[in-house]
């Protein structure tokens, strides 16, 4: 479970900063096209900011388990 966690915290921290990466600058910083799909017309920047930060958290939830695991 700590290795899907680690994925997924991954793929949604990157996915959030490539998605806002494009929307501030207009490049090809499309890292993860398909998370494009997740947010409705007009709110592109507030889902990839949500994105990121729900990365952030279960990045925080596999640290604290490898944590627990090891005490």
């Amino acid at each position: 479970m700590k290795s899907v966690l680690g994925f997924l915290s991954f793929v949604l921290i990157a996915g959030g900063i490539s998605g806002l990466l494009h929307e501030w600058f207009g490049t090809g910083f499309r890292l993860f096209g398909f998370l494009r799909f997740l947010s409705p017309d007009g709110y592109a920047i507030y889902t990839n900011i949500v994105l990121t930060a729900l990365g952030v958290g279960l990045a925080a939830a596999n640290a604290s388990l490898k944590r627990g695991r090891s005490s």
